[in-house]
């Protein structure tokens, strides 16, 4: 059973994922970085290619990783958009919602570059996400964890404890 980590931008994903992984011993895989190493530049990719590219590539890896057991995954904050990317993680795993409040992942993501559906006015394009995204979350997770004033470690218990 994989553990899938999906949340907005800036909840915790990675840091989470990475203190689960330490604490549990399984691998750790971002979906993120494997994307980037991959293709490139995300932010160039979106703005030559188009987001629909990077999405198709995005469900391949999630492809990939259904296949697998035992992983920690951080996800990036939109691979919940397509019903079936979220269906193919969740055949072997479970999907926990990392939640935070739009002022705790405003502050996290203050001076953010690498984010292209954020760049230009942040606070304007993160709620219109938030509007967007956060019912998408709740219907696919397994279990919600609020991160909002918890380090990743926190975090990483309270997941430990509500998976035991």
């Amino acid at each position: 059973m994989n553990w899938v980590l999906i949340g907005m931008p800036g909840a915790g994903k990675t840091a989470v994922g990475r203190e689960l992984a330490l604490l549990t011993g399984r691998e750790f895989v971002d979906t993120d970085e494997v994307l980037s190493s991959r293709l490139g530049d995300i932010v160039a990719l979106f703005r030559d290619r188009g987001e629909d590219v990077f999405r198709a590539e995005e469900e391949q890896l999630c492809r990939g990783i259904a296949q697998r057991e035992g992983l920690i995954v951080a996800t990036g904050g939109g691979t919940v958009q397509c019903g079936e990317t979220a269906a193919l993680l969740k055949e072997r795993g479970k999907l926990i919602f990392l939640r935070a409040t739009e002022a705790t992942l405003l502050s996290r993501l203050k001076g953010c570059k690498d984010r292209p559906l954020l760049m230009g006015d942040l606070k304007k394009n993160l709620s219109a996400l938030m509007e967007t995204r956060l019912g998408q979350y709740e219907r696919a997770a397994d279990l919600a964890v609020d991160t909002d004033g918890l380090s990743a470690k926190a975090v990483a218990k309270k997941i430990l404890e509500a998976m035991e």
